[in-house]
């Protein structure tokens, strides 16, 4: 219910989240900014068979790759100044479930070598520990870059890449989709009045004729 619009790039998309959503093989996400990954994400845990498990997420752009590698492996007690205590990390956290790693691509190397000893292995050691734990989940990935290139320029591991790009969906950009932005911009301003309290007001022809034509280059997070 959360996915709105009736254009032929939706309808893929949506028959794509469909036939990935019972599978457990590990999932590529691909869309640019502001395409809806992490909601794509989110509805593929809901109807999959790990529905009843976590779903964990992280952006892997947004902290910095120490802090990323004791966020998602945890650490024992020592393992660095400040660890007090033993934590689980966000894998280990996802036991049964799935772990949804966005912008995977803004990895460090050698955070993508651990990466793809758990996907080897399926176990985990926590920073500082020597104790590896076994851990069931689905990885679900997802980036605006094209893997390809990022490979070809050295910044993405080859053999990572394979093992998570075995699923794919491709969300379209909404210039892709602008016969949608009508019913989109019905529904944000339906959604946005209630939340505030106000009539519910039209858009005028001119307006939604401006909104069409529009770049959104930041998609329906634009939008």
């Amino acid at each position: 219910p959360e996915f709105i619009g009736h254009s032929e790039p939706f309808y893929r998309m949506l028959q794509q989240i469909e036939r990935v959503a019972s599978a457990e093989a590990p999932l590529l996400i691909l869309g640019e900014s502001g395409t809806g990954k992490e909601l794509v994400a989110r509805a593929i845990h809901r109807l999959g068979p790990r529905r009843h498990g976590p779903f964990v997420g992280e952006n892997c752009a947004a902290i910095s790759p120490p802090i990323l590698e004791s966020e998602l492996f945890g650490h024992d007690r020592g393992a660095f100044t400040g660890a007090h205590s033993e934590r689980a990390g966000l894998i280990e956290s996802t036991h049964g479930g799935i772990l949804f790693l966005d912008e995977i691509t803004e990895t460090s190397g050698d955070l993508q070598s651990k990466l793809l000893r758990v996907l080897q292995e399926k176990e985990i050691r926590r920073v500082g520990g020597n104790r590896s734990r076994k851990i069931d989940f689905r990885l679900v990935t997802a980036s605006h870059r094209n893997l390809a290139e990022e490979v070809e320029e050295k910044r993405f591991r080859d053999d990572l890449r394979y093992r998570i790009d075995v699923l794919r969906v491709q969300l379209p950009p909404l210039r892709q989709r602008r016969q949608d932005i009508p019913v989109l911009c019905r529904a944000l301003l339906n959604r946005y009045c209630r939340r505030l309290g106000k009539k519910m007001t039209i858009i005028s022809a001119d307006a939604m004729t401006v909104l069409i034509s529009a770049k959104w280059q930041g998609n329906i997070r634009e939008l």
